[in-house]
């Protein structure tokens, strides 16, 4: 607290030379120093590190109270206790990737050490998952029972199960399965608990099983295989569970599969597959041929899913082909409906010229809500302020109110020479904390109302939580780097605790720089007031200088980066995206050839400044 008390007006005044100053006299004070996830850094040099981010990002000033509150609650707890923590922390370091390639041996001599350290189980389980083959079952069997439904155990029970399965030790495995797994959609698992209801010769259950598995629109695993062949040769899947899945297909744009499926099913079914196989691929050419098509509503269902693929590209074109098709058909209302919308939104966003028409033209049970929003953005974008405030008027009252179109009413009332009325309308708006607010504030000259309230830390229930053994366990795989298992954990913690636990919990995030679970946190409890909080500014010199070298304001790169990754440097997105601003490989591998820097591939996606780096060039190329 005393250095705090001598650095207070250094921190406040950003001098940052004097931080530094201060960590090297925390240094030769004799704390202890230890490589984490940070880099070598001790337990002050972490909460230092955290107080520049804080100041240089914020552009304020942290008072004593609230640094000395963050000493006392960011890593460990004080004297020896503090000390021990911090050498469990970096043996656990030196020894997990040793264990996890399945030697025990650097562990065994750390033993005494880590046993009390609450990643040890984490440690064992490493080991064990990495021996599974060759381990004594029941060494694993007792780590599981003495874990639980503990995160640690969740990946090694995962492979056991596995491991159950391939052994064909079926009553274990199912038991396995019933407890842990059944109903979670965990498909791999559910084909191979079926295989094993079928070596038990339980048919009804393989039936029921089975065919809940068969009826998806989408290739299931391999390890279903063997369930659809049992099925089949027991009669199970005729023409009736052929066509039902191959319906499910088509609803699910998955034409290859149906396309597979109608293989056992008539020569009618195989065409029909040809036929959205055509339509598919080349929609047009389906369109034009559509003289020899007879009206059936699986054919009306094909030329429309074709003038949608058109009508994407050029809506212009699909626009055409409708007129030509349009008649010759018995589309329902709702068809023709929902295809002129489609075309007509297409063309205002492509800027056609007849695209305002064509709005207009639809009939009242296709006017929809984005067909509304689009009608004032065509008219904004010919500066037309009376055919804006039309628009406007013309959407129910509830839209009306929107941020979106009060805004853009004042304007138009603004360019219709109404500058009293406008700034009254404009007025109210600009005290909102958002973006048609701050564009409010913009027209009217003034500060923008961020309305931040820092949320209130409570000592003590920090303290509380720092007992919280999921809770710990959550913060120490964050800081020994396995943040993706220390998000399931933290998760975990976040369960059975109040709505004012779950602040100081979030404030302890971000105390120690987790800022993705900070920032979930607070959303998930609906507490948007503490801005410092929910946008933070990490890896600030990276951003920065990357973003000069970029030619791009940092500002969008933080944004970039908040909005896609809530700044966790291992995430993937379901697209195949990685890293702090969700590079997908491709684009890294070809950025990183720009610059002539090294890529490795996720190695390369996954590390921070790589990915800054990466990320804020590639923004700057295609802005």
């Amino acid at each position: 607290t005393s250095y705090w008390r001598d650095w207070s007006s250094d921190v406040c005044s950003s001098d940052l030379a004097a931080v530094d100053g201060g960590v090297k006299a925390v240094k030769a004070a004799g704390h202890t120093v230890v490589a984490g996830s940070h880099g070598v850094m001790s337990s002050m040099e972490i909460v230092v590190a955290l107080i520049r981010r804080a100041v240089v990002g914020a552009g304020g000033c942290l008072s004593v109270v609230a640094a000395c509150s963050v000493m006392a609650t960011t890593v460990a707890p004080g004297g020896a206790e503090g000390g021990l923590l911090e050498r469990q922390r970096a043996a656990f370091m030196e020894v997990y990737p040793v264990a996890a390639a399945g030697d025990w041996s650097a562990a065994a001599e750390r033993a005494a050490l880590l046993q009390s350290y609450p990643l040890w189980p984490d440690l064992r389980a490493a080991y064990l998952a990495a021996r599974m083959r060759d381990v004594d079952v029941d060494q694993i069997r007792a780590f599981l029972a003495e874990s639980g439904e503990g995160s640690a155990a969740r990946t090694l029970r995962y492979r056991y199960a596995l491991r159950l399965a391939a052994a064909g030790e079926h009553e274990a495995f199912l038991q396995l399965y019933r407890q842990y797994y059944d109903g979670r959609g965990m498909a791999r698992l559910d084909c191979l608990a079926v295989r094993a209801l079928i070596a038990r010769g339980e048919q009804a259950e393989v039936v029921e099983r089975g065919l809940r598995l068969w009826r998806v629109g989408r290739s299931q695993v391999d390890e279903c295989d063997p369930v659809f062949e049992h099925l089949r040769a027991s009669g199970q899947l005729g023409p009736k569970a052929y066509r039902e899945r191959f319906d499910l297909a088509v609803d699910a744009r998955n034409y290859r599969l149906a396309a597979y499926l109608a293989k056992s099913l008539g020569p009618a079914d195989r065409e029909e597959a040809a036929a959205w196989l055509r339509a598919q691929g080349q929609p047009e050419d389906f369109v034009l041929a559509h003289s020899g098509y007879a009206d059936v509503p699986v054919t009306r269902r094909q030329l429309l899913h074709a003038l949608r693929r058109i009508g994407y590209p050029d809506p212009a074109r699909a626009h055409e082909l409708w007129q030509d098709i349009a008649s010759s058909y018995a589309f329902t209302p709702a068809q023709r409906d929902e295809l002129s919308r489609f075309v007509a939104l297409w063309a205002v966003r492509r800027q056609l010229p007849e695209s305002e028409r064509w709005l207009q033209a639809l009939s009242p049970a296709a006017v929809d809500a984005e067909v509304r929003s689009w009608a004032v953005r065509a008219a904004l974008r010919r500066q037309d302020w009376q055919g804006v405030r039309a628009a406007i008027a013309a959407m129910p009252a509830a839209e009306q109110e929107d941020e979106q179109w009060a805004f853009w009413r004042a304007q138009a009332t603004l360019g219709a020479g109404d500058k009293s009325q406008a700034k009254r309308q404009l007025d109210q708006l600009s005290r909102e904390r958002s973006y048609y607010g701050f564009m409010a504030a913009d027209a009217l000259a003034r500060p923008y109302a961020y309305g931040h309230v820092p949320l209130e830390a409570d000592p003590a229930s920090a303290r509380a939580l720092l007992k919280n053994r999921a809770l710990i366990r959550a913060r120490e795989l964050y800081l020994v780097g396995l943040e993706s298992q220390g998000r399931a954990e933290w998760g975990e913690a976040l369960r059975g605790l109040s709505h004012a636990q779950k602040i100081q919990a979030a404030l302890l995030a971000h105390q120690w720089g987790w800022h993705s679970r900070a920032i979930a946190t607070v959303g998930m409890i609906k507490e948007f007031d503490d801005l410092e909080l929910r946008y933070p500014l990490p890896y600030r010199r990276n951003f920065e200088r990357f973003a000069a070298d970029a030619r791009i304001s940092d500002s969008w790169a933080y944004g970039i980066a908040r909005s896609e990754s809530l700044f966790i440097p291992d995430i993937r997105s379901g697209a195949g995206a990685i890293g702090l601003m969700q590079l997908m490989p491709a684009t890294g591998r070809q950025t990183a050839k720009s610059l002539r820097v090294p890529y490795t591939g996720v190695a390369t996606l996954t590390d921070p400044q790589s990915n800054i780096q990466l990320g804020t060039n590639y923004l700057g190329r295609m802005y």
